[in-house]
């Protein structure tokens, strides 16, 4: 038996989209760490543009997590790497596309840049999996 459960204490301010201050796991089960997912197809390519790289990103992230049989519902942390403020705007609503109505904590970053250039998103996350 598990039990994830979202934290939005009212005494800390309220997210600002669609996340959760924090989330809290009770049980056994399994942890899985994925790295920094970024926007590109399985050829190693990057397309032009924000949302192109966003889809690929989440996508890739999705793809991390059926391969150890998990599925978004199972995130408990995600950190978004972002090169470009303004990106944000088109990067939100794909992100709570493939989130739906989950709710894991989440850490949104503006950086200089990722190690290629071409690149503008990078999404990293920690999720579990309860014991059967």
């Amino acid at each position: 038996m598990y039990s994830m459960q979202t934290l939005n204490p009212s005494d800390l301010p309220q997210p600002a989209g669609p996340y959760s201050q924090a989330v809290l796991v009770h049980g056994a089960g399994e942890w899985l760490h994925v790295s920094g997912q970024v926007g590109i197809d399985a050829q190693g390519i990057a397309p032009a543009g924000i949302e192109a790289q966003a889809e690929l990103a989440w996508g890739n992230l999705l793809r991390a997590l059926r391969g150890a049989g998990m599925g978004m519902e199972h995130l408990v942390k995600t950190t978004t790497y972002l090169v470009n403020r303004a990106d944000n705007a088109a990067m939100r609503p794909i992100r709570s596309r493939c989130l739906g109505q989950h709710r894991p904590a989440s850490t949104l970053v503006l950086v200089a840049g990722l190690l290629d250039e071409a690149w503008l998103i990078e999404v990293e996350a920690v999720a579990f999996r309860p014991a059967d």
